[in-house]
């Protein structure tokens, strides 16, 4: 990808963040029946079209766009690297999601409360995630080949997925506002490596 190609692609993930952001808090000062669009677009300081060009509706600017993994990282994976051990490959995904998901403690806190706040939200939430589990349990499956199993696949990713969010809750939840994501990850993932060594 072009020099050019990767600042675009930068400067549209960032604007779609800041609408994003602009919907939680709306969302969390008004409900999610609270605004419109145009206000929505107001807020965001865009136009309703470019509002429309990157979020076809509130859910979505809600909860912002699905995140998309570099075609090459998903090769990589697939093709058995980048280590070649299944647990550290996808650990490496995961940092590869973190590392490029803009994460602010102020702002997954909002996220966390709207979600929690609105039973729509909450099912919204439950489809995308029944959904990246199922791209990643194929994933799994076209690496390690059909015997590994589909539901041992589902198992891993639904582990993987919950650590997350345990490390996520540490996060927030660290008076100092020190703690990383990544390293939260990381140290949950290796008790849940002792737990089942």
């Amino acid at each position: 990808m072009s020099e050019s190609a990767n600042t675009l692609a930068t400067r549209k993930v960032t604007r779609a963040h800041r609408i994003t952001v602009c919907a939680q808090k709306l969302t969390d000062q008004y409900g999610f029946d609270g605004f419109t669009m145009d206000e929505l677009a107001e807020a965001a300081g865009v136009s309703r079209r470019t509002l429309f060009n990157y979020f076809p509706g509130k859910l979505d600017a809600v909860l912002a766009m699905n995140l998309s993994l570099d075609q090459d990282v998903i090769d990589t994976f697939v093709a058995g690297g980048p280590g070649g051990q299944l647990i550290d490959d996808l650990h490496e995904l995961v940092k590869h999601v973190i590392s490029i998901k803009e994460f602010s403690a102020q702002e997954a806190q909002v996220a966390r409360r709207i979600i929690k706040s609105d039973s729509r939200l909450l099912s919204a939430v439950h489809e995308r995630f029944e959904s990246v589990t199922q791209d990643f349990t194929d994933r799994i499956l076209t690496r390690e080949g059909a015997s590994f199993g589909a539901r041992r696949a589902k198992v891993l990713v639904t582990i993987l997925a919950c650590l997350y969010d345990v490390a996520l809750s540490e996060v927030l939840d660290d008076p100092s506002g020190n703690r990383e994501l990544h390293q939260a990850y990381a140290v949950a993932l290796d008790d849940v490596r002792a737990l089942f060594g």
